[in-house]
């Protein structure tokens, strides 16, 4: 009898889920939701299907959606720690936007595993819009807080509400990975998102 079938027919192996959905994610950010099959996953995540569907009652669409929550709260986190511990937290903005479009593969730091997720799933899956709105109100706060604190500062000229200019940063981040799926060119990616943060001057 094979490991997996042993694990079927006994008691369920004892794992950690955030392990093994982070290992579930990079199977997801390489092959897309579609063409993820459920042996990669499992074969990623190191456990049979027993213990997957005991944890994740409701398949891969469940594990699909706890991925993107996972992923989602500690870009969110990484990326909040950074912009406060940042010298300069605009040109930190800056530069985090200007990254976005040299990446040519899809990037951890970059959070493209979550703009792919807006673009593809989120209209048919409600939870997993649900998440993904979210994200994006939680990246507009960090971005109003950075904004606030830097024209309080003298540091931002611009007088526009905060709240406002990070739903502009929020709307071109949310942009850009939509663009990015058509056209991948950097010199073309970069000149848009340049444009689009001379609202920072």
């Amino acid at each position: 009898m094979s490991h997996q079938n042993k694990e079927m027919a006994g008691r369920p192996k004892i794992f950690d889920e955030q392990e093994a959905i982070q290992k579930a994610t990079e199977v997801f950010r390489n092959k897309g939701y579609d063409t993820a099959s459920a042996d990669e996953l499992l074969g990623a995540m190191g456990i049979g299907k027993g213990s997957f569907y005991l944890a994740f009652k409701g398949g891969k669409q469940e594990l699909y959606r706890r991925s993107i929550q996972q992923f989602a709260e500690n870009f969110n986190h990484k990326i909040a720690d950074a912009v406060d511990n940042a010298e300069d937290q605009v040109e930190f903005i800056r530069q985090f936007f200007l990254r976005l479009g040299d990446a040519k593969d899809c990037d951890i730091e970059r959070g493209c595993y979550l703009g792919n997720a807006l673009v593809q799933l989120s209209e048919k899956d409600a939870e997993i819009k649900k998440i993904t709105a979210e994200l994006l109100k939680g990246l507009q706060k960090i971005f109003a807080k950075a904004i606030t604190k830097a024209q309080k500062n003298g540091l931002l000229k611009i007088e526009e509400n905060p709240e406002t200019l990070a739903w502009h940063l929020t709307n071109l981040w949310n942009g850009i990975h939509v663009t990015r799926r058509m056209e991948n060119s950097p010199e073309i990616l970069r000149s848009l998102i340049e444009m689009n943060l001379k609202i920072l001057q």
